[in-house]
Order: structure tokens, then C-alpha cells, then sequence
């Protein structure tokens, strides 16, 4: 069984590994994985981006936490 703040822990530094890790399908947890390499690319040129890619990865370790609880 799954540990979902080890799930939200690792999605937090690797948006997309803690959605693979909690059984949500590797489909879902490379998507996630794709968003955030295009944010982090981003964020050298916008400074929102900075700021997205933070939000998504705290967004994609809610997730991976939430389905497991």
C-alpha cells in the first residue's frame, strides 16, 4: 500500500513520479512530468512561469496526496 506523503513528497520535487508511485497511471504521472519541464523551460524567459511552476508542484503533491487518503 501506498504512503501518501511519501506520494506527495515525491511529487513535489518530481511533479508526476508521486501520481505514478500512488497508482494513478503512468499516462497521468507523465503529463504532469511534461507541464512542469515546460514551466521550468519558461521560466527563464517569463517570471510568471517561476511562479506557475511552483503552483503546479505543490498542486501535484495535493493531488498525489488527496488520491490516496
Amino acid at each position: 500500500m501506498a504512503n501518501p506523503i511519501l506520494a506527495a513528497i515525491l511529487s513535489f520535487f518530481i511533479p508526476g513520479l508521486g501520481q505514478i508511485y500512488g497508482g494513478q497511471g503512468i499516462t497521468k504521472g507523465i503529463i504532469f512530468f511534461v507541464i512542469a519541464i515546460v514551466l521550468g523551460a519558461l521560466t527563464g524567459v517569463i517570471i510568471f512561469a517561476g511562479i506557475a511552476s511552483l503552483l503546479f508542484a505543490i498542486y501535484a503533491a495535493y493531488d498525489a496526496y488527496k488520491f490516496l487518503s
